[in-house]
């Protein structure tokens, strides 16, 4: 890891860029929380307000004399008389790779959702390798093995060499590219973007992935950064297999509270008295699906149900009522039934013939850390897993990763995320978001000296403007406009309330 600010400009010709702004005709626009690619028609109040322009960045900072990529850029200019305007906000979510390209859309979204607009010119990116920007592809590569969260020993070899290829056909697309899509330089690209709007500094909202940037941006650029705020954490000390593995962990610690949950309403949802006997309902529930025709996928449907459902606590209640009508239908054979009862749940996608192509950010910056690279590492856990977090595709977490079998080394080391000067900012986060473990937050927030707004009992991820609660809406806005910071280190907020169902 590398803990130095970069503060080097790139070469005079990229500051030299006058981005030539054009109003967006028809903008796909997010809404919502931004755990896929959401649209909606553009906001009435902002025709004519949302522009698209694009610049230049080197492909390499080291090189600027070398390959040059094309960045997408998105603004809304803030509203308020001159005095009141603050500078630029830019803003990114989910990833890596800001959910498939819908960085410039976020923009509309917070101008609609929040009064930002009013002081803050807002800007959207879409990172480089995504959405508009110079685009890094891999090949679709085909897998041989059908998806299964409770996969035998007898298929990790398999799983094993299908990620292989899926590395080998991220390299055969990705070429000279893909070495250079980091999170380094995806935080070089924020300060060209800065630099270029003619800003001395730029305020940031991050959510998820967006969390890293933003950490990573003002460990290197401290100088340069206003106010930030950094929604539903990424652990700043945790490698990518560390972060994929805590979601596995952090399912079945919401699948263990819902279970507390249920089985305090015995008479409600039939699953047993106490968390104990409901987990052991769920689980005979998972092995009677598992023995119908088509079982596989039916196990494998239920599980992910389970970690989603579970997350959701205005759902617990859904979801009691679900295992029991599984469990009955399993034990009575009736496989219509259960797969009725299941519609909706996503299988894992089948493969698609190679030499396709699909975005493959993804796959380049969890591979900008080092991954173990024997197989044997992965089974271990693999097992533990399929035992103990079976449930949101937890195995699929623990197994092998494009990284195991890396077909690049890394131009430099990660950024290991320090304090900086810039004003303290806003840390929020669910304590029981299923994507980013709650304790990526907590260490966050204490490394930065951030105030945190921890979100209690719920499993929400993407707060801020996104997820619809006011609480959270009001502190972080107030902060953004006037600097006003939560006056404990930790604020805790309500989430969703859990179902009325009495106990008993």
């Amino acid at each position: 890891m590398t803990s130095g600010m970069d503060t080097a400009n790139p070469a005079p010709a990229y500051l030299a860029q006058r981005p030539r702004w054009t109003p967006a005709q028809s903008p796909e626009v997010p809404h919502g929380p931004l755990d896929g690619r959401l649209d909606s028609p553009l906001d009435a109040r902002l025709h004519g307000r949302l522009e698209y322009a694009e610049i230049e960045a080197p492909l390499d900072y080291a090189r600027p004399e070398g390959p040059r990529i094309t960045l997408a850029l998105s603004r809304i200019r803030a509203t308020g008389p001159g005095p009141a305007r603050r500078g630029i906000l830019l803003s990114l979510n989910g990833g890596p790779g800001g959910d498939h390209g819908i960085g410039r859309g976020l923009p509309a979204r917070l101008a609609a959702a929040t009064p930002l607009g009013e002081s803050y010119d807002l800007i959207g990116f879409d990172p480089r390798g995504t959405g508009a920007s110079t685009r890094l592809e891999g090949e679709d590569s085909p897998v041989t093995v059908p998806f299964d969260s409770r996969p035998p020993d007898s298929v990790f070899d398999a799983l094993a060499a299908d990620m292989r290829e899926r590395e080998e056909g991220c390299r055969r697309a990705g070429g000279e590219l893909r070495p250079y899509i980091s999170t380094r330089n995806n935080a070089r690209d924020m300060d060209l973007i800065r630099a270029v709007l003619g800003e001395e500094r730029l305020s940031f909202v991050g959510w998820a992935y967006g969390t890293l940037l933003g950490a990573v941006y003002g460990t290197m650029f401290a100088d340069r950064l206003d106010r930030s705020v950094l929604d539903s954490c990424v652990h700043p000390d945790w490698d990518w297999r560390e972060q994929f593995m805590s979601q596995a962990e952090a399912s079945r610690e919401n699948v263990d509270a819902w279970a507390g949950w249920a089985g305090e309403r015995p008479s409600a949802f039939g699953l047993g008295t106490g968390p104990g006997a409901v987990v052991a309902t769920v689980e005979a529930t998972a092995s009677a699906l598992a023995a119908l025709d088509g079982g596989r996928a039916l196990r494998t449907s239920f599980d992910m149900l389970m970690g989603s459902l579970a997350a959701d606590r205005s759902r617990w209640a859904t979801l009691g009522g679900l295992v029991g009508e599984l469990l009955r239908a399993a034990r009575a054979g009736d496989t219509a039934k259960a797969g009725e009862l299941l519609a909706g749940q996503a299988e894992w996608r089948p493969g698609t013939p190679a030499g396709t192509r699909r975005e493959a950010v993804l796959e380049a910056v969890t591979s900008e850390t080092d991954w173990p690279s024997d197989p044997r590492q992965y089974y271990a856990a693999m097992r533990d897993f399929r035992e103990r977090c079976p449930y949101g595709l937890g195995v699929m977490r623990a197994q092998p990763w494009v990284g195991t079998f890396r077909t690049f080394t890394p131009p430099e080391p990660t950024t290991r995320v320090q304090p900086g000067g810039y004003p303290t900012g806003i840390i929020v986060q669910a304590d029981g978001d299923p994507l980013d473990h709650h304790e990526g937050a907590r260490v966050m927030a204490e490394r930065l000296g951030h105030r945190l707004i921890r979100v209690v009992d719920s499993g929400a991820h993407e707060i801020y403007a996104l997820g619809g609660n006011a609480s959270v809406d009001a502190w972080v806005t107030d902060y953004l406009l006037h600097g006003t910071l939560p006056p404990e280190p930790t604020t805790h907020v309500t989430g969703t309330p859990r179902p009325a169902t009495p106990a008993g």
